[in-house]
């Protein structure tokens, strides 16, 4: 019998749930450390994904034919290997639009209002009106990389009255974006924005792309948010421009080193709010993502092809 996989935690009515839909699977559900060479190489269908099991998935005896991974990202993944075995993949993607979307705007809207001063002041009992207070009304939003969560950001930025502009590779429109740019148009696009997202994928294209010259092109009273990857930032680069003023602030949940060195000195600064790579987390992921894996797996079991997030692999994402 053909078996799935899967190492993360399923309820008992997801798990019931696959068993309806592959009645002529069986279903394992473990974790990554307690699986053995043979339960891997068994398997045709892998839900989640580990660096543990690489070695067992691409060897000659594994019957392997699709992943279901637990993120967006799979930037850490072996893609050039899994194309080779003509491994179909597939990503979270969707998942996190509501948790990064909040996550956005709330640290958009703790520059806004100044809140991270506040939480500092609080933590030392002072009372003090610092900073210039503003609004989200009328402000330019530039999202760069506008997928589902950008465009679920934009909608939201459209309820507060901002105006969105958005950057993706293909360029093509995006109903809650007014203007939108290719890549090759980004240092127009940032010029633009008092908030600019990054919200990339990690690729050869994008790895250090917000560099010198990105944070040249902003507004000295930009604020950057990064929920994308570390590696697209040139870490440096930013915190010049954070230090000589010509980048008002930033919000960052991704780092090119995690976590984040005690000693860095991005904690230090006063306009910069981080968190510790959660932009994504909800308790509702599991949910999600088991929706996207049950409406791909009916396709599987019909001999049908995948119809969600299914990953490119000429473009990585």
């Amino acid at each position: 019998m053909p078996k799935i996989v899967a190492i993360h935690d399923l309820t008992t009515e997801q798990q019931q749930k696959i068993k309806d839909i592959a009645p002529g699977y069986e279903l394992i559900v473990t974790k990554a450390k307690e699986l053995t060479t043979s339960i891997v190489q068994d398997a045709e269908i892998l839900i989640g994904w580990s660096r543990s099991i690489q070695e067992d998935v691409l060897s000659a005896n594994s019957k392997l034919k699709w992943i279901q991974a637990w993120s967006a990202g799979v930037d850490k993944m072996p893609l050039p290997e899994l194309q080779e075995k003509d491994i179909r993949l597939t990503n979270a993607s969707g998942v996190h639009s509501v948790p990064i979307t909040e996550h956005i705007f709330s640290m958009i809207l703790g520059f806004t209002r100044n809140l991270h001063l506040a939480i500092r002041q609080q933590s030392n009992k002072k009372w003090d009106t610092l900073g210039t207070f503003t609004e989200l009304a009328g402000k330019t939003i530039v999202i760069v990389g506008v997928g589902q969560i950008g465009s679920h950001t934009a909608r939201v930025a459209q309820a507060f009255g901002m105006r969105t502009v958005g950057v993706r590779h293909s360029g093509k429109s995006d109903p809650h974006i007014e203007v939108m740019y290719k890549v090759d148009q980004l240092d127009k696009a940032l010029a633009e924005g008092d908030y600019v997202v990054n919200i990339l994928p990690l690729t050869d294209e994008t790895h250090g792309l917000f560099n010198q010259a990105r944070f040249s092109a902003m507004k000295d009273t930009a604020i950057f948010i990064n929920v994308g990857r570390g590696q697209t930032v040139v870490t440096d680069d930013m915190i010049r421009a954070l230090q000589d003023g010509s980048l008002a602030g930033a919000g960052l949940d991704v780092f090119e080193e995690e976590p984040l060195p005690s000693d860095h000195p991005l904690w230090a600064m006063d306009n910069v709010i981080i968190t510790p790579h959660t932009a994504g987390d909800t308790d509702r992921y599991s949910e999600r993502a088991v929706a996207i894996f049950l409406e791909n797996l009916k396709n599987y079991v019909n001999g049908e092809p995948l119809s969600r997030n299914v990953i490119d692999y000429s473009k990585s994402y």
